[in-house]
């Protein structure tokens, strides 16, 4: 049984930083794309970054593109999402999420979802 949990979260000032991690366990990690995804109250939930098993190819949302920076470690089964320069906007649940492949990361294509970190960005 996959398990995927978050940690990270919390209250930043607009313009600070937050680094999320998502630990994985139950299958092999480095097999699956990771993507981050998130959910505003009141809104849908959206795409914000993914990256490709090996880690050789990342993916962000326009939103959050050279602000936020995805990454892992295969062999920590962990996997990371460095965010900077926050805006009261990026206010959400931040969910990890892997995929059922090694490269596809749309919300479709996730096998298994941890339960979420609140991020909230104060004005």
């Amino acid at each position: 049984q996959v398990q995927l949990v978050e940690s990270g979260g919390g209250l930043v000032q607009a313009g600070g930083s937050l680094r999320l991690s998502c630990a994985a366990s139950g299958r092999t990690f480095s097999s699956y794309a990771m993507g981050w995804f998130r959910q505003a109250p009141g809104k849908e939930r959206e795409f914000v970054a993914a990256l490709s098993g090996s880690g050789g190819r990342t993916y962000y949302s326009n939103s959050v593109k050279g602000r936020f920076t995805i990454s892992r470690n295969n062999a920590k089964n962990m996997v990371y999402l460095q965010m900077s320069s926050l805006k009261p906007e990026d206010t959400a649940v931040y969910y990890c999420a892997q995929s059922k492949y090694s490269a596809y990361y749309r919300s479709s294509d996730m096998a298994y979802w941890g339960k979420g970190t609140l991020v909230t960005i104060s004005s």
